[in-house]
C-alpha cells in the first residue's frame, strides 16, 4: 500500500512540475538590437504584452511543443516554435523586423558608396519598384507620369502640338536638372525636350532623385538636382515582364523585359513599341496629342570572369516620329485652309561599357564609358531645324574604405558636340575634364558627414566665340540621427551650367530665329537643402512619418532669352540672379501594411531678380498638393485614388492662370503571374481648352498659348501584364 501511495505522489509531482513551466522573453528590434515594449505575445488563449524594457513572462505552462506568435505595430508578425522546458534557457531573445526595413535598406547608387538610404548623408529620394509598377500601368511609353506626380518635380510641356516636355526640380528650368540612366548623362542639350518621352519604365528597378546641387560627382548641369533612372540587373532566376496597353485616346503599347544570370554570363533585354493616333479633344482641328510611333530596343550583356570582376556592354536604340498640328494635314488631306504641322523625327543610339573590379578589402575600381548619338529633325511649314548631337562620357573612380571613412575619388571627361545640318549657324562644342574627391565620415552612429570637392576645366565654343573656364565646386552634407524617431539632413554646395541655346523657351519655338551664342559665360549657382524626418506609430497598427524639407538655390549670370528689333532672339547673361526657395512637406500613413495614404505639399517661390516688374518665374505654381491613397492585397489586387491640386501660375505675358484639381483612379487584379489593370486618368476632364483655346488664329499660321494645364483631358487605359 505504501508503494502505491509513493507512486501516486511521484506521478502527481511530475504532473505539477510539467504544469509549472515558465518562459521569459525579451523582444528586440532586429537591426538596432534595442528592446521593443508593447509587443503582443500570443499562445493559444494566453496573451500578454512586453513591458517598457521589452520583457514578458509566461507562467504555468504545460511542457511540450508550443507555437508562440509575436506582433507589434510597424513590425512583421512572426511565429516561434519552442519545446518546454526551453532547452534550460532562462531567457529567450526574440528579434523582430520592421515593416519599413525594406525601404530603409534600399541601396542608393547615385552616391556611389553602396550605402543604405538611411546611412547616406546626402538626401536621396527613391521611387521603388512597386510605385514604378503602378505608373507603368498609367503610361507604359515613358516616365513622364512618374515624375509629374512626385513632390517637388514638375513635367513642363513645351509644345502644344508635339507634346515635348522637360523636367523641372524645385521650380528651376529643365536645363538645370541632370538626367542620368544608370549614371550616364546622355540626355542633355538638343535631346532634352524629348528625353523623358523616350525613357520607358518597364526595365527600371528604382528612380533616385537628389534635389539641390550635386556637382561633386556629376559636374555641370546638376544645379537643381539629379534624376537617375536605375535599370534592373540580371539575377540567377529568370525574370520577365510583358505588357500590352490600350487607351481611349488611341495609344497602343506593347513591350517586354527579360533577364537572367547563368554561370559567368548574364543579360537583360528590353523591347517596346508605342503607337499613338492624333487626338483632338476640343474639336478645334488641332491635335492635343500628336500622331506618333516609337520603338526602343535595349540589350545589355554581363560577363563575370570571377567573383570580383563584372563587365557590362549595352546598347540602347530608340527611333521615333511624331506629327502634330492640323488634323487634316496629319490625316494626309492638306488644302489651302489646312496647312500647319509640326513634325519631330528622332534617332537615338547610346552604347555603354562598364568594368567594376572589387577587392577583398572592399576597395573597388569602376570604369564607365558611353557614346551617345542623337539625330533630330524638326519640320514646320517653310522651316526646318535638324542636327546631330554627339556626347561622350568617361568616368574612372576608386572607392576606398578605411575605418570610419568611405572615400571616392575619380576623374571624368565629357565631350558634347552639336552640328546643325544643311546650314552651320548653330554648331557648338564643349569639352570638360574634371577631378573629384568625396569622403563620407561615420563620426558616430548618430552623426555622419559627407564632404567633397570637384575641379572642372571647361572649354565651350561655337562659330562666334571660344571660352575656357575653371570651376571649383565644394559640397558638404550631414546626417544627424537625433533619436529612433528623428533624423535630419543638411546639404549645400556650388554648381555651374555651360551656356546652351537648347532651353524650354527655344524648344517651344522650334529654335526658329534664335541666334548663335556670342560672348556669354557659364551660369553658376549656390544652393542647399535641410530636412527633418519623424517616424512613429499612431494607435494600433497605424504607422506615420513626416519629412519636412527646405531648399534654396541662387543662380548668378543667368542666361536670358531676349529679342532684337529685327525679330530675332538671342541669349545674354543677366546682371542679377535667379533665386528659388521654398519647402516640401511629405506625410505617409500606413495601416496594417495594406492601406497607404501619401500627402505631399510643395511651396515654391522662384524669381528672376533681373526683371523690373513681375519677377516670378513663368509656368511655375507656387502651391502644389499631391494626394495618393492605395489599398493593396499583395499578389491579389490593388486600388488607387489620386488627387492633385496645382496653384495659380504666371504666364510669359504676365497674366495669371486659375488653380485647378485633377483626379485619377486605378485598379489591378492579379491571377498568379497574370495581371489585368485599368486606369482612369484625369477623370474629371481637367484641360486648358476649357478656359481658353490653346491655338490662336490664323488657321494656316497659328500661334500657341503657354501650356499650364492638361491639353488632352480625360484618358482611360487598360491592359494585361505577365510576370515570369
Amino acid at each position: 500500500m505504501q508503494k502505491i501511495v509513493a507512486l501516486l505522489i511521484a506521478i502527481l509531482a511530475i504532473t505539477m512540475t510539467k504544469g509549472q513551466n515558465s518562459l521569459k522573453l525579451f523582444t528586440k528590434d532586429k537591426i538596432t538590437k534595442k528592446t521593443l515594449p508593447g509587443v503582443t505575445i500570443q499562445l493559444n488563449k494566453i496573451a500578454v504584452s512586453t513591458d517598457s524594457t521589452g520583457f514578458a513572462e509566461l507562467r504555468n505552462l504545460p511542457g511540450g511543443y508550443k507555437k508562440i506568435s509575436f506582433s507589434h505595430t510597424g513590425y512583421h508578425t512572426i511565429s516561434v516554435n519552442l519545446t518546454l522546458p526551453a532547452d534550460n534557457r532562462d531567457t529567450i531573445e526574440i528579434f523582430m523586423e520592421s515593416t519599413n526595413e525594406e525601404l530603409n535598406e534600399v541601396i542608393v547608387q547615385s552616391t556611389r558608396t553602396s550605402r543604405t538610404i538611411k546611412n547616406t548623408p546626402t538626401r536621396v529620394e527613391t521611387i521603388d519598384g512597386e510605385e514604378l509598377d503602378e505608373k507603368n500601368n498609367m503610361r507604359p511609353a515613358n516616365v513622364s507620369m512618374l515624375l509629374h506626380e512626385s513632390t517637388g518635380l514638375q513635367v513642363q510641356q513645351t509644345s502644344a502640338t508635339s507634346g515635348n516636355a522637360s523636367i523641372r526640380v524645385q521650380g528651376l528650368d529643365g536645363r538645370y536638372t541632370q538626367l542620368l540612366k544608370d549614371g550616364y548623362p546622355n540626355f542633355g542639350n538638343f535631346a532634352s525636350g524629348l528625353s523623358i518621352l523616350e525613357i520607358p519604365p518597364l526595365d527600371l528597378k528604382q528612380v533616385e532623385v537628389i534635389k539641390g546641387p550635386a556637382s561633386t560627382l556629376y559636374g555641370g548641369g546638376a544645379i537643381a538636382g539629379v534624376v537617375n533612372f536605375i535599370s534592373k540587373s540580371p539575377k540567377e532566376n529568370l525574370e520577365g515582364d510583358f505588357i500590352i496597353n490600350q487607351s481611349n485616346i488611341g495609344q497602343t503599347n506593347i513591350g517586354g523585359y527579360i533577364s537572367q544570370k547563368k554561370g559567368k554570363f548574364g543579360y537583360t533585354a528590353l523591347g517596346l513599341v508605342n503607337f499613338q493616333k492624333a487626338y483632338d479633344v476640343d474639336k478645334d482641328d488641332f491635335s492635343e496629342i500628336p500622331k506618333s510611333s516609337n520603338i526602343t530596343i535595349n540589350p545589355r550583356l554581363f560577363y563575370y570572369p570571377n567573383q570580383s570582376l563584372t563587365l557590362m556592354l549595352g546598347n540602347s536604340f530608340t527611333k521615333g516620329t511624331n506629327t502634330g498640328g492640323d488634323m487634316e494635314v496629319i490625316n494626309g488631306k492638306p488644302n489651302i485652309d489646312h496647312t500647319y504641322f509640326e513634325q519631330n523625327k528622332t534617332i537615338r543610339n547610346i552604347t555603354t561599357f562598364e568594368a567594376d573590379k572589387r577587392f577583398s578589402n572592399k576597395t573597388s575600381i569602376k570604369l564607365k564609358q558611353s557614346i551617345s548619338i542623337f539625330d533630330r529633325e524638326i519640320n514646320i511649314p517653310g522651316y526646318n531645324f535638324s542636327g546631330v548631337n554627339t556626347n561622350s562620357f568617361t568616368d574612372l573612380s576608386l572607392v576606398l574604405f578605411k575605418q570610419k571613412h568611405t572615400m571616392i575619388t575619380g576623374i571624368n571627361f565629357v565631350f558634347d558636340k552639336f552640328k546643325q545640318e544643311k546650314i552651320n549657324t548653330q554648331n557648338s562644342q564643349s569639352f570638360s575634364a574634371g577631378a573629384y574627391f568625396q569622403d563620407t565620415w561615420d563620426i558616430a552612429d548618430e552623426v555622419k558627414l559627407e564632404s567633397g570637392i570637384r575641379i572642372d576645366n571647361v572649354s565651350h565654343k561655337n562659330n562666334n566665340y571660344n571660352k575656357n573656364q575653371t570651376f571649383v565646386l565644394p559640397r558638404i552634407s550631414a546626417l544627424f540621427k537625433i533619436s529612433n524617431k528623428f533624423t535630419s539632413r543638411i546639404s549645400g554646395g556650388l554648381g555651374y551650367k555651360i551656356p546652351t541655346i537648347f532651353t524650354e523657351q527655344t524648344e517651344g519655338m522650334q529654335y526658329q530665329n534664335v541666334l548663335s551664342l556670342n560672348n556669354v559665360t557659364a551660369e553658376q549657382s549656390i544652393g542647399g537643402t535641410a530636412d527633418i524626418n519623424y517616424r512613429t506609430t499612431l494607435l494600433n497598427e497605424l504607422s506615420f512619418s513626416i519629412n519636412q524639407m527646405f531648399f534654396y538655390t541662387s543662380i548668378s549670370n543667368p542666361l536670358v532669352l531676349q529679342s532684337n528689333a529685327a525679330g530675332n532672339y538671342y541669349f545674354a547673361n543677366a546682371s542679377k540672379t535667379v533665386a528659388s526657395k521654398g519647402f516640401e512637406t511629405n506625410l505617409k500613413f500606413i495601416y496594417k501594411e495594406d492601406l497607404k495614404l501619401f500627402i505631399g505639399y510643395t511651396f515654391t517661390s522662384a524669381k528672376a531678380n533681373y526683371l523690373n516688374t513681375n519677377q516670378h518665374l513663368p509656368l511655375l505654381p507656387k502651391n502644389k498638393l499631391n494626394l495618393t491613397m492605395m489599398y493593396e492585397k499583395e499578389d491579389n489586387f490593388k486600388l488607387g485614388l489620386e488627387g492633385y491640386h496645382t496653384g495659380r501660375q504666371y504666364l510669359y505675358n504676365g497674366s495669371k492662370t486659375p488653380s485647378f484639381w485633377e483626379f485619377g483612379f486605378m485598379a489591378q487584379k492579379t491571377f498568379k503571374k497574370v495581371s489585368i489593370f485599368i486606369n482612369f486618368e484625369n477623370f474629371t476632364d481637367q484641360r486648358q481648352s476649357k478656359f481658353k483655346t490653346v491655338v490662336n488664329p490664323p488657321h494656316t499660321n497659328p500661334t500657341f498659348d503657354d501650356i499650364w494645364n492638361h491639353t488632352e483631358g480625360r484618358t482611360i487605359n487598360g491592359g494585361l501584364k505577365i510576370k515570369l
